[in-house]
């Protein structure tokens, strides 16, 4: 089966990637399970009367029941994980579930048939059997709800850092570098002024592409950062890159995720203009529709066979793609399809203030 590497080498099966369900194969997650059930039932038996009665036998029963549905339950979620990645969130999470419901009702079930002296006088199968699951469901879903919170943390630390790499990557990629340093050297000796101001915009590119404190930024300051590259480009393009902007005014101090347009205006030009002969126009709007911001990049297609249909454009939009739904859920979404001859890509996400009139 084909592997899939995460940013920091781990290796992991398709399907699997950010799954919220720990790997309850490995020792640390049964180490936690076990010592968060051995927690709960010490505090139930210390919850049941003043310290000087502690009751060392309720704690050791108590153990046992608990602990054999811990065991039973991680051991099936095991040998499940595999399955329930390919789910979605509430699938697998109701899945999750009901397997701790079904071991926990045939644990109680088994256990008041076959140690009544175990059971209170008071306690009846019903009663006993109800009481059991409904416990064993609210500390399941708080632990599934941790684990997904948890997941959700880790699947965005992993995506920013996976920008930081590839923005890295894409100030210094040689045919965006080299060609930019050769323009410069040709502008020196006839547009030294202009040969000045791209040095400066590289640095404010290569800055933003480096800047680790905060992750968010201004549509504005995005809208800056995309110009600079662009004319950067113009200079190794010159005629063949045309831009047109449309940009709502009083979206522009909306807060947005930094690095966000970046990437895909780099899109529109390495994958679109610079494989057209006669260039084209990247036409980037930006509006609000109803409560959400959406951005759109649109660039002519590439004549013929190109670099386009490569992974470096689908790498770029799945990455956004991860950081969207890290941050948003599902109010922000990416979606990148072809109109006619032209590629767009739509990003959408929610408004943080409001806007005036």
């Amino acid at each position: 089966m084909q592997q899939l590497r995460t940013p920091d080498g781990e290796s992991r099966r398709p399907g699997s990637e950010g799954f919220f369900l720990p790997d309850f194969c490995a020792a640390p997650a049964v180490f936690f399970a076990v010592l968060l059930a051995e927690l709960i039932v010490l505090l139930h038996v210390l919850a049941l009367g003043p310290l000087a009665s502690f009751s060392w036998q309720s704690l050791a029963t108590g153990s046992v029941f608990v602990l054999w549905n811990t065991l039973l339950s991680i051991a099936l979620l095991c040998r499940l994980r595999s399955r329930l990645a390919h789910l979605g969130a509430l699938p697998a999470t109701a899945s999750c579930l009901a397997v701790v419901a079904v071991v926990v009702g045939l644990s109680s079930v088994i256990v008041y048939v076959s140690f009544p002296l175990l059971m209170a006088p008071q306690d009846t199968l019903l009663p006993w059997l109800l009481r059991n699951e409904l416990v064993a469901l609210v500390l399941a879903a708080i632990t599934l709800r941790y684990a997904y919170l948890q997941q959700r943390v880790v699947l965005q630390q992993r995506s920013e850092l996976q920008l930081r790499l590839d923005a890295l990557q894409a100030r210094i990629r040689p045919h965006f570098l080299f060609n930019t340093l050769n323009s410069i050297a040709s502008l020196i000796a006839i547009q030294p002024e202009r040969a000045e101001q791209a040095v400066e915009d590289v640095a404010e590119l290569f800055r933003a592409a480096l800047k680790e404190e905060g992750r968010d930024s201004t549509l504005d300051d995005e809208c800056h950062l995309c110009a600079l590259y662009l004319d950067l480009e113009a200079l190794r393009l010159g005629e063949r890159l045309q831009v047109q902007w449309q940009v709502d005014d009083a979206l522009r101090s909306q807060r947005v995720p930094a690095l966000l347009l970046q990437p895909l205006v780099e899109n529109a030009v390495y994958h679109g203009i610079a494989q057209r002969p006669e260039g084209g126009t990247v036409r980037i709007a930006a509006s609000a529709e109803g409560e959400q911001l959406c951005i759109t990049v649109e660039n002519p297609l590439a004549l013929g066979p190109s670099v386009a249909s490569g992974s470096g454009q689908r790498m770029a939009l799945d990455n956004i793609r991860q950081r969207l739904d890290a941050r948003f859920g599902s109010r922000g979404s990416l979606t990148a399809d072809r109109h006619g001859d032209s590629f767009r890509a739509r990003l959408c996400l929610p408004i943080t203030t409001e806007v005036p009139a």
